[in-house]
């Protein structure tokens, strides 16, 4: 359904490289996540795929298509919600849906089953303007807009970034809803607990890819055994486990260190950190998770 081939993209004539050497495939009906922090080369990816930037190298393709030989079929055949609220803000609910509905030569009616389930929710408010709106409604009119025209591919670029908890869950309990009516997603994000609500993910950072597999796989690859390690004095605490010779990985995560150790150096770090001082420290054997796996993956 998706296939990149090698893709490459540059900036500043070429001395900025947003994407290097990506290849992946996107099976039919399958909810795909592109996981990274910002400026990972996400969003260039993207718009590569939705023919709005050109690839410097490579080829790609969707339901299909070639991205650059046959970009009107594609534009036809994709629904696309940018990182970035791009609705017109002047029109109301009703109206932005309609335009939108025109310009694929289709009607709200036509394909209202689609979308009925996310406009309901927004429906009463349908005469506000498309500015006036919340971040969780503006999201759901902008689902709404890239789904009018009965798209076979959903492209959704960070589309939960700067959104409250209640209305992230319940915009991937929409895409669970999409996906079991046939749609292929490929879903960016920025927040690694969202991995899991993915069927395959592929973690990215500076343009690379890292992994690519089952959210359970990824985890279950993971080399060390995991210990999330608490003391008082948490700075002196991560001072202390990085001077250790047998730490292999440390880093904060919340209230907690999240730490790796090699062979049987595990059974000397309470003793070590009970001699730096540490009297209360707790250390506790923990399974990884996405968040790990990706820092684990980034040292390698």
């Amino acid at each position: 359904m998706i296939t990149l081939n090698n893709i490459k993209k540059t900036y500043n004539k070429g001395t900025v490289t947003a994407v290097k050497d990506i290849s992946f495939t996107v099976n039919p009906g399958e909810l795909f996540g592109l996981i990274g922090p910002d400026g990972a080369g996400k969003s260039t990816l993207f718009r590569i795929l939705t023919t709005l930037l050109l690839p410097d190298e490579g080829t790609a393709s969707v339901n299909g298509f070639d991205v650059i030989k046959d970009y009107k079929e594609i534009r036809k055949d994709v629904g696309y919600m940018p990182g970035k609220f791009s609705l017109y803000q002047d029109l109301t609910i009703e109206e932005n849906l309609n335009f939108f509905a025109t310009v694929f030569g289709t009607t709200i009616k036509k394909n209202y089953d689609l979308i009925k389930d996310i406009y309901q929710q927004i429906e009463p408010f349908k005469d506000r303007r498309a500015g006036k709106l919340s971040g969780g409604m503006k999201q759901k009119l902008a689902l709404c807009c890239a789904l009018i025209h009965k798209p076979a591919v959903l492209f959704l670029d960070e589309p939960t970034t700067g959104v409250d908890v209640v209305s992230r869950k319940e915009f991937w309990e929409m895409l669970k809803r999409l996906k079991a009516q046939g749609i292929t997603i490929l879903v960016s994000t920025p927040y690694m607990d969202e991995a899991n609500l993915c069927d395959r993910i592929a973690l990215i950072q500076k343009g690379n890819i890292l992994s690519i597999d089952t959210p359970e796989e990824i985890i279950r690859s993971f080399p060390n055994q995991l210990y999330a390690i608490k003391s008082s004095n948490t700075y002196k605490l991560l001072q202390d486990l990085r001077a250790f010779p047998g730490t292999v990985t440390c880093f904060a995560f919340g209230d907690a260190l999240h730490a790796t150790f090699s062979d049987q150096k595990d059974k000397e770090v309470l003793p070590y950190l009970q001699s730096k001082g540490h009297a209360d420290v707790s250390i506790a054997a923990i399974v990884p998770g996405i968040e790990d796996c990706f820092i684990h993956l980034l040292k390698d």
